[in-house]
């Protein structure tokens, strides 16, 4: 009853003038199912849920609203014991330079999982997580103030909403009918990957009949330029084949290789399952409070989640999808660096050099006067072209090093002394 009520009270805001700055382009976006997306988002980033933590009660609210979502669409659970819940430990690491393994468990968090069977061999994994930081007091916040609600509006309820709108696709228009369909809602992302470990080490149908796994992270964000970043599109020869033949939603693609990235596609790239991971770009309310519902692009979230269905629609008779490692310089160069610039990428930026799309207060892109917009071209002696040279300059330096950095700004290029 209490979700009814609650979302009886998000229609009704919806309805009388809420998010009136968000524009719909009523020919191409269906007024039912951006209301849908829209009421999604809104409850799952409300303040009721105070952050989503992994193992607080605003978890378990979230948990309960999208299961409820599930059998409103008729899907069926594929938790544990029969359940569309699946429990796992998890823990919290004060120490870096600890082994995880000796920490002690610091409490229970929840995966939903949610299954469409059609009788196939094969089975098609989409996820997303659905935590978040709560009220931001574990790492990871980057609000400098007092302690408030991280709603994580983009981070990542975007993500289930579009995992939602999908799963009502596939369930009424019997799309993709050759592939069953897993659905996981993950906990514990951002305290580490915990729930999709956890789930690829105790899956509720078995490891060797997952076909692909295809992941949500931060989708609600779409830029004026229209740019998807597809990541991991390295993990199957099947991706470069099949991504430039689709046309969805006047998306620009911009694709990375590894199949390693800081979200739960990683976890099942490396039970050598293909994996693509799709993210609408970083933001300046990333991991703070400010991440809220009136910056979400709703059609966004709907043409992300079109250009997810063609996809599956492109694979279905395609059988079993093959799968390939990636790059190993790529994945040296995301785990080689010490120090940080302490600035947001913009990930979807396609020129030559690493664009920062937000600068950090207090950091030391910040002290060196560094600014949003800045296009980092060279750290020390390493020119940057893209994100990864990006990141091999940064691997050369350890706390206390200075380091020249030049920028392009506008025009001009701007030499900066920083200091890690």
């Amino acid at each position: 009853m209490r979700i009814l009520s609650f979302l009886s009270l998000i229609l009704f805001c919806l309805t009388n003038g809420f998010s009136q700055d968000i524009k719909i382009n009523k020919p191409f976006y269906p007024d039912a199912a951006i209301l849908d997306l829209k009421i999604d988002v809104v409850y799952l980033a409300s303040d009721y849920l105070e952050g989503r933590q992994t193992g607080k009660p605003g978890e378990a609210l979230a948990a309960e609203y999208i299961i409820h979502r599930f059998k409103e669409l008729g899907w069926t659970a594929k938790g544990t014991d029969g359940s569309f819940l699946q429990p796992f430990p998890f823990k919290t690491i004060t120490n870096p330079h600890a082994n995880p393994d000796d920490a002690p468990i610091a409490g229970t968090g929840h995966n939903v999982v949610a299954y469409l069977d059609n009788g196939a061999e094969n089975t098609v994994v989409v996820g997303g997580h659905y935590d978040h930081l709560g009220w931001g007091e574990t790492g990871g916040s980057l609000h400098a103030h007092e302690k408030a609600i991280h709603n994580g509006a983009d981070d990542n309820a975007s993500g289930i909403a579009a995992m939602l709108r999908m799963a009502e696709i596939l369930k009424d228009r019997k799309v993709g009918t050759n592939n069953n369909y897993l659905f996981i809602a993950f906990s514990g992302e951002e305290m580490g990957l915990f729930g999709s470990k956890y789930f690829v080490n105790n899956p509720t149908v078995p490891l060797a009949s997952i076909n692909y796994m295809l992941n949500m992270d931060m989708v609600g964000r779409l830029n004026e330029e229209r740019v998807l970043a597809v990541n991991a599109v390295g993990t199957s020869p099947v991706w470069n084949e099949v991504l430039p033949t689709i046309k969805k939603g006047r998306l620009k693609i911009k694709t990375t290789d590894s199949g390693i990235g800081p979200s739960d596609h990683t976890s099942f790239y490396l039970k050598d399952i293909p994996v693509l991971h799709f993210f609408t770009g970083q933001h300046r309310q990333y991991h703070k409070p400010e991440d809220d519902v009136p910056l979400i692009n709703f059609p966004g979230i709907y043409d992300v989640s079109e250009y997810l269905l063609a996809i599956i629609e492109k694979l279905d008779n395609k059988g079993k999808v093959e799968f390939t490692k990636t790059k190993q310089r790529e994945e040296r160069s995301a785990a080689a660096f010490k120090v940080t610039l302490g600035v947001m990428p913009d990930y979807v930026y396609s020129g030559t050099g690493m664009k920062i799309d937000a600068v950090i207060e207090g950091r030391v892109a910040h002290k060196a006067g560094l600014k949003d917009g800045d296009i980092v071209i060279k750290i020390g002696e390493t020119d940057v072209k893209d994100i990864y040279g990006y990141m091999e300059g940064l691997s050369k330096y350890k706390a206390g090093d200075k380091a020249p950095v030049i920028v392009k700004r506008g025009k001009k290029e701007v030499e900066v002394e920083v200091v890690f």
